[in-house]
């Protein structure tokens, strides 16, 4: 999968309703209006990877001025959700996140998408005719914010795959960070501060955009606000924002998602004892 998402960063430049089941064209559903002006719909690729996989995604359509949320939605957000229990020859997916935008204009700290999205679904495929049904839960602001859903039914047909589907799932995959695989490690030692409830993370190498970096504690117990430059420069700093402050924190894994000139990356580091310099 990594050097699949790699191979496809090459090919690109740039990048509460409930609603009843919509029927299924080749790679797409029909669209569902959930909020004025915000429509979505699932797409597929209908290509079956050598490993028995396939993509599909939830395809939203929106004005450049509203917005959902990311997987970790922020302070105010509701981060997407599918339910594919009622799916049929579909063993497990997982949503492939595209990097977000950081939103701190209402005052609050939210990751957020604006405008049209496409998130990627990888799906696990235990049929040759598999049916995906998908029950969808999403956050969307524009003048307000509210909860939406909406159901879909797509049967995915192998024998005739949608390249220009694919195309559009490959150009947001290109977009979701993938693990870091260089020699030279960016980011060193992530300690936290319990004084002043804040992690500090060193960034060591010149490519990684510091106020790009998102920091996510494992669970969802925790959540961290933008990044900040500490007073020498030498440290990346997390201000605390909500859940159970220092208590349990040291130890805890810690997932630092990035910006480069090569595109978003991700990697792990696990929090330090020890209180931070430069604050």
């Amino acid at each position: 999968m990594v050097g699949y998402r790699k191979d496809m960063r090459k090919l690109v430049a740039a990048g509460i309703a409930l609603l009843s089941t919509a029927p299924a064209f080749a790679g797409e559903t029909e669209w569902q209006t959930v909020a004025p002006d915000v429509r979505v719909r699932l797409i597929a690729s209908e290509l079956l990877r050598s490993d028995g996989t396939t993509l599909a995604a939830l395809e939203i359509d929106m004005p450049s001025s509203s917005k959902t949320y990311w997987r970790v939605p922020g302070e105010t957000g509701i981060a997407t959700t599918l339910d594919l229990s009622g799916s049929e020859g579909i063993a497990g997916h997982r949503i492939v996140w595209p990097y977000p935008v950081l939103d701190t204009r209402t005052g609050y700290t939210d990751f957020v998408y604006y405008g049209p999205t496409v998130l990627p679904v990888e799906l696990d495929v235990r049929d040759d005719r598999p049916v995906l049904q998908a029950a969808v839960l999403m956050g969307v602001c524009s003048e307000i914010c509210v909860p939406v859903q909406a159901s879909f039914s797509l049967p995915l047909d192998f024998s005739s795959p949608d390249r220009g589907q694919g195309l559009r799932i490959n150009q947001a995959l290109a977009l979701a960070p993938i693990s870091w695989d260089q020699a030279r490690e960016p980011i060193g030692d992530v300690t936290f501060d319990a004084k002043s409830e804040t992690l500090a993370v060193p960034v060591s190498d010149a490519k990684v955009d510091p106020l790009s970096v998102i920091a996510q504690a494992d669970g969802a117990d925790l959540l961290f606000g933008a990044p900040q430059k500490s007073r020498d420069g030498k440290l990346v700093l997390f201000p605390l924002l909500g859940g159970n402050g220092a208590q349990g924190l040291v130890g805890r894994a810690i997932q630092l998602t990035f910006m480069t000139p090569m595109g978003p990356f991700e990697l792990l580091r696990r929090v330090a004892p020890s209180t931070p310099a430069g604050l």
